[in-house]
């Protein structure tokens, strides 16, 4: 059966993003926004609130692989705060995250050729994109970095309260996709939590050796791996036609 789809990881792989969500600046610029809204709260316990919130949550879920929407935390902090039963307390949980987020935020780029390769793939193949992460974050960075019409569907672990490896991920991508696993190639620099995953639906894989993600995991073979974003493509057609790009591996 032929291949109709492909599907993307995001960060990592088609996104390069460094963050760091230890800087002070975060959590004193969000503790300053916050007296606007009449709460007056110190940073410290701006991060501490943050973290608690967010271990307890992790703590009450079920699932081996959770995923915590942020927007949720930043709902739960307001209404510990007595912002439950305002008007506007989503939209500001909202927008907490975005300050969260682009504060931390130390750089955010396409790699190298994502966009020509894509543009090669569009025509011939259906892309979706299976990432963990907050869709209050993904769909902007993808919207930004011209990323917005490339794919279809867009599943984000943060949506469903559980990440990668767990295969439910993917899954849902090959319901909304109306494809079968065998008619699809699942593209991600994570050894583990991509490579893995998708190899537990016996998904072909082309692992991208990125600055990022897991490169090994016992056990854990991809069917061909990329060098750079361009092997990507070359990765495709070995993967369709048989034809063995050189400078890379089947592994």
């Amino acid at each position: 059966m032929g291949v109709k789809g492909i599907i993307f990881d995001l960060y990592g792989t088609l996104i390069d993003i460094e963050t760091d969500e230890s800087m002070e600046e975060i959590y004193r610029a969000i503790a300053h926004f916050l007296t606007y809204k009449e709460i007056y709260i110190h940073p410290d316990k701006v991060r501490d609130f943050y973290y608690q919130l967010l271990k307890q949550e992790k703590e009450k879920s079920r699932e081996e692989y959770p995923e915590i929407s942020v927007q949720a935390i930043w709902e739960a902090f307001l209404a510990r705060h007595g912002l439950e039963a305002r008007s506007g307390s989503h939209d500001l949980a909202v927008t907490l995250a975005y300050l969260y987020r682009g504060i931390s935020r130390k750089c955010v780029q396409l790699y190298p050729s994502v966009k020509s390769v894509l543009d090669e793939l569009q025509p011939r193949y259906r892309m979706g994109i299976v990432s963990d992460g907050q869709p209050c974050w993904v769909l902007p960075e993808m919207r930004a970095l011209g990323l917005g019409t490339y794919f279809d569907p867009v599943i984000v672990s943060a949506d469903h309260g559980f990440r990668k490896p767990d295969p439910r991920l993917i899954e849902k991508a090959l319901d909304l996709m109306g494809v079968k696993s065998s008619e699809v190639l699942f593209v991600g620099n994570d050894m583990y939590r991509d490579i893995h995953g998708a190899g537990q639906l016996n998904i072909k894989t082309i692992f991208l050796r990125s600055n990022q993600g897991r490169q090994s995991y016992s056990q854990t073979t991809a069917d061909y791996v990329a060098t750079e974003f361009e092997g990507v493509l070359r990765g495709v057609k070995f993967l369709t036609s048989g034809s063995l790009a050189h400078g890379e591996a089947r592994l």
